[in-house]
C-alpha cells in the first residue's frame, strides 16, 4: 500500500505564535447601582440676565436716570412720573416692595383706563350736554328708568342685543341714547353716535367709491351703533338699501341703537319695499328691547313753564 506524501504549508501561511500582551485587559466589574444619585437640574438657566446684581450700588442719581430712561423705553409714564415721590413714602411708612410695586402698577392702570375712555368717548361723536345725570328721569315712567337703569351695565352689548326707541318728536328719545351711550363709553365699551341721514350719506359715497365694504368693516368695529331720527326725513330706494346692508351686515354681530318717530306699520315709507321692510323689521326685531315714549314734548312743556302769560306779566291793580 503507497504512503501518500503530507504537502507542507508554506512558510506565509504558518500560524505566529500569540506574544502575550504587556498590558493584560483587566476583568469586567459587575455593574453597581448608586442608591443615591446626584439630582438632575431640569431648569434651565436665565441667559436674559447673566450678571448677578452689583457689590457696590451706583449712586442714586445714576441709578435715577438710567431708571427714567427703561421707564421711557418701556412707556410707562405714569411711573416715570411717580417712582421717585411714590418710593419716598413707601419708606416713611415702612411699605414693602411688593407693596411699593403694586401702588404703582396700579396707578399706572388708571391713568391708562382714563386715557382710554376720553378717547372712546372723543370717538363716539355723542352730543355734548347729553348725559345721564341731564336727563329728567322723572318725566318718564317707572318701568323706563328701570329698564334704563339695567341697559346701562352694558351687558346687551355682549348678547348683541338691540334697542328701539319710539316717541313723537321731543319726547326726549336722542337724550335717552346719547346718555346712554356716553355712559357705555365710560364702562370702555366702544360707540358710535350718528343721525340716520349723515349715516346714509356716508355708506353712498362708501359705495360710489367702491369702500362700501372697508365702510361696514369700519362700523363693525363699535359694539354699539346709535342712529337717530329713523324715518325723519325721507330718503330715496337707493339710500335705504345702502341702509338695510348696514343692518344686515351688523345683525347677531353687533347692536344697533335707534331712534324712531314712526311705528313698525308705517315703515314701509322708510324702506320704500314691503319685503325689504320686513326684513329690516325682522333683523331689528330678533333679539332687541323696545321702548316707548309715550311722554308730551320736553321742548314744548320748557316753553310753556318759561312764557309768561299777560295776567302774570302786567301787575294786578291795588284793592281801593
Amino acid at each position: 500500500m503507497s504512503k501518500q506524501r503530507m504537502s507542507k504549508p508554506a512558510p506565509s501561511e504558518m500560524a505566529l505564535p500569540k506574544r502575550p500582551s504587556s498590558s493584560p485587559t483587566p476583568p469586567e466589574m459587575p455593574a453597581t447601582t448608586n442608591p443615591n444619585p446626584p439630582p438632575v437640574s431640569t431648569t434651565t438657566p436665565n441667559t436674559a440676565f447673566p450678571n448677578p446684581l452689583p457689590a457696590t450700588p451706583a449712586p442714586r442719581a445714576a441709578v435715577t436716570a438710567r431708571l427714567n430712561d427703561q421707564l421711557k423705553e418701556l412707556r410707562l409714564p405714569t411711573f416715570r412720573e411717580q417712582f421717585q415721590t411714590l418710593a419716598e413714602q413707601a419708606t416713611r411708612e415702612g411699605l414693602s416692595y411688593p407693596h411699593y410695586l403694586a401702588e404703582l402698577a396700579s396707578r399706572e392702570c388708571q391713568t391708562r383706563n382714563h386715557s382710554r375712555v376720553q378717547r372712546l368717548l372723543r370717538n363716539s361723536r355723542l352730543l355734548p350736554g347729553k348725559t345721564w345725570e341731564q336727563f329728567a328721569w322723572s318725566r318718564v315712567p317707572l318701568q323706563v328708568a328701570r329698564q334704563l337703569q339695567s341697559l346701562r351695565e352694558g351687558t346687551f352689548l355682549d348678547r348683541r342685543e338691540n334697542l328701539l326707541v319710539f316717541g313723537k318728536p321731543g319726547s326726549g328719545k336722542t337724550h335717552l341714547l346719547a346718555a346712554l351711550g356716553e355712559q357705555l363709553a365710560r364702562q370702555g365699551r366702544s360707540v358710535l353716535f350718528t343721525t340716520c341721514s349723515l349715516l346714509v350719506q356716508e355708506l353712498l359715497t362708501a359705495k360710489r367709491d367702491l369702500k362700501l365694504e372697508r365702510c361696514l368693516k369700519r362700523l363693525a368695529g363699535f359694539e354699539a351703533l346709535i342712529i337717530d331720527d329713523l324715518g325723519y326725513v325721507q330718503q330715496s330706494r337707493e339710500e335705504m338699501e345702502v341702509l338695510f346692508t348696514l343692518l344686515a351686515e351688523r345683525y347677531e354681530r353687533g347692536s344697533v341703537l335707534l331712534t324712531s318717530n314712526l311705528p313698525f306699520s308705517q315703515w314701509e315709507q322708510i324702506f320704500k319695499d314691503p319685503m325689504t321692510t320686513a326684513a329690516a323689521i325682522d333683523r331689528l326685531v330678533h333679539h332687541s328691547v323696545i321702548i316707548e315714549l309715550n311722554i308730551p314734548s320736553y321742548r314744548l312743556e320748557t316753553a310753556k313753564n318759561t312764557r309768561k302769560t299777560p295776567a302774570e306779566a302786567t301787575p294786578s291793580p291795588t284793592a281801593p
